[in-house]
């Protein structure tokens, strides 16, 4: 793969030499953009200069990072009702999944390779993934999308937005990830996991 990016650029990436380091890349050094939904859809390249993200631009940013260890770039969309979607970055490990991601929340962010499938990976931010009225939101989880197939509008490194990869996100197929039937019967967040998942929340 030719490397798109400009010296400093690589230089910022030559040190995040692990899954690990992305996320906290992501954590420690970007802020969370809290620009009204819909404003941005940066590139890495603009994430860097930037220095800020939210979970989509957060998400290209970690799928970037890792394609330079020499992972694919996928993203894998979690669908919510009554509640914002959420993108991670995914990477592989020994046939195992994990993730990587950007959030306001803090239980919806990194996940170790340890999961066996998709839905596994998924389901673990199940308990994590509500809304502020308490509700369990989380519902349906997306295929892999290889950003491979975005290359042609450089998404690592675009001036401009790159709305075309959150469109293609909200067509595709997702699967269900809890049956239908047990919807009704969800109980609400109890406070203290509400309260952790808050923590260090940009208002």
């Amino acid at each position: 793969m030719h490397n798109p990016f400009d010296a400093a650029e690589r230089a910022v990436f030559r040190r995040l030499a692990t899954p690990d380091r992305i996320q906290r890349f992501l954590d420690r050094e970007l802020a969370y953009n809290k620009e009204p939904d819909g404003a941005t859809c940066r590139s890495p390249r603009r994430v860097l200069r930037d220095r800020t993200a939210h979970c989509m631009e957060g998400a290209l940013f970690g799928a970037a990072a890792l394609r330079m260890l020499g992972h694919p770039p996928l993203l894998l969309d979690l669908e919510a009702e009554r509640d914002d979607d959420h993108v991670l970055a995914l990477y592989r490990v020994r046939g195992h999944w994990g993730a990587i991601a950007k959030s306001n929340f803090s239980g919806l962010r990194y996940r170790e390779p340890v999961y066996r499938t998709l839905r596994e990976l998924a389901m673990s931010y199940f308990e994590h993934y509500y809304n502020l009225r308490k509700e369990k939101t989380l519902r349906r989880y997306s295929r892999p999308v290889n950003l491979k197939r975005f290359d042609g509008i450089g998404w690592m490194t675009a001036e401009k937005d790159v709305w075309a990869i959150p469109e293609h996100l909200c067509v595709i197929s997702h699967r269900p990830l809890v049956p239908a039937r047990v919807v009704a019967g969800l109980g609400r967040v109890d406070e203290r996991l509400f309260a952790a998942g808050l923590l260090g929340r940009v208002v």
